[in-house]
């Protein structure tokens, strides 16, 4: 058995890995870190984890956690680079949720006005999204089957949807200028730490625009765009993004609609994606004409896209859905760690939501 860690198990994302991991065929939970509740019971927080071994969380520096062959790192970005340096020092393969190994250091400073302190394992991360980025994530499993401890930076949850369904228009060469993202996302999205934006009475029966006119998931969008674009070997700049995310009232959940600023009409838009994410365990381009829904993908790792062509206006709607906490976090992290550690992909993770 790999021997499993969270850190950062208090909040969302980290109760969702520790539920994940707990039902994992090939991993062993040793260590749920979270320096605020050390020594409490996990289920005094997370009941529906009642059973749960071990029992309760341990403080960050936990001796247990350095012992460990993969530490899943559920902490706030600057945290993440903290942690992983001592981890990889001590032989550890990280995959973290944090922005921190997402981005490219001169785009990652900017966008969060910090100096990234760890740039030396930054340069040898890869990017984790495996539906864009396989082969770098590929590339990563074969250095930690030689003994290498490795470094994922798991990508964000609204970076996630907006790829899923730009993707393969883009890598087809079939978009140009600007696209268009509006997004939803579950409470949840904003973490555990209530704000007066988030608080059930602010948050209730209301929905509203957040993040404007510049969030920081926007440079990581665009960085994907122009990765889907180098692969497919298309010639001059990348589309960008138009990036507005939302704030709704429902617990985990995201939609992304993207319209897209096509080349031509004349595809098989249906066809296209279809054939994109052909033998995809967890991405589903839903039958023509049927939209996605949150609740549908809600506690798994799976993708719902919708693909409707605006005939005569120049644009491609296309609709994802994902669980921000799952696909969006804690899933995707497990299949990324699947890879690396060349189990199969889709080893402890849902198949199915339910079906209320």
């Amino acid at each position: 058995m790999v021997k499993a860690a969270v850190i950062g198990g208090a909040g969302y994302a980290g109760a969702e890995l520790v539920r994940l991991i707990a039902r994992h065929p090939e991993f062993e939970l040793i260590a749920v870190t979270s320096d605020a509740d050390a020594g409490n019971p996990i289920a005094d927080t997370y009941p529906a984890l009642l059973g749960v071994e071990p029992a309760c969380f341990t403080p960050h520096d936990d001796p247990a956690v350095l012992d460990c062959d993969v530490a899943f790192l559920a902490v706030p970005h600057t945290a993440g680079m903290h942690h992983a340096a001592r981890l990889v020092a001590a032989g550890v393969t990280v995959v973290d949720l944090s922005a921190d190994f997402r981005l490219p250091q001169d785009v990652y400073e900017a966008a969060y006005n910090v100096e990234h302190t760890a740039a030396d394992l930054l340069e040898g991360a890869a990017y984790g999204q495996p539906e864009l980025n396989h082969a770098a994530l590929d590339a990563l499993a074969a250095k930690h089957a030689e003994g290498e401890p490795v470094v994922v930076g798991c990508a964000g949850c609204y970076p996630t949807a907006v790829s899923l369904a730009a993707v393969p228009a883009v890598r087809a060469g079939l978009v140009s200028g600007t696209v268009i993202a509006d997004c939803i996302s579950g409470i949840s999205g904003a973490g555990k730490k209530p704000t007066y934006k988030t608080h059930y009475c602010s948050a209730n029966e209301d929905a509203q625009a957040y993040g404007l006119p510049l969030h920081r998931h926007a440079p990581e969008m665009d960085m994907e765009l122009e990765m889907a674009w180098s692969q497919g070997e298309n010639e001059g700049a990348a589309p960008k993004i138009l990036f507005t995310p939302h704030l709704a009232p429902l617990a985990r959940g995201m939609v992304a609609t993207l319209h897209l600023p096509v080349t031509t009409e004349d595809v098989d838009w249906q066809k296209l994606y279809e054939d994109a994410y052909a033998g995809n365990p967890f991405v589903h381009v839903l039958p023509a004409g049927k939209s996605p829904r949150t609740s549908s993908v809600a506690g798994t790792n799976n993708a719902h896209i919708g693909v409707f062509p605006n005939r005569g206006n120049g644009y491609v709607t296309v609709i994802s859905t994902i669980d921000n906490l799952g696909k969006g976090a804690a899933a995707q992290a497990i299949q990324c760690a699947n890879i690396i550690f060349g189990f199969d992909e889709t080893a402890g993770l849902e198949g199915m939501a339910r079906a209320l």
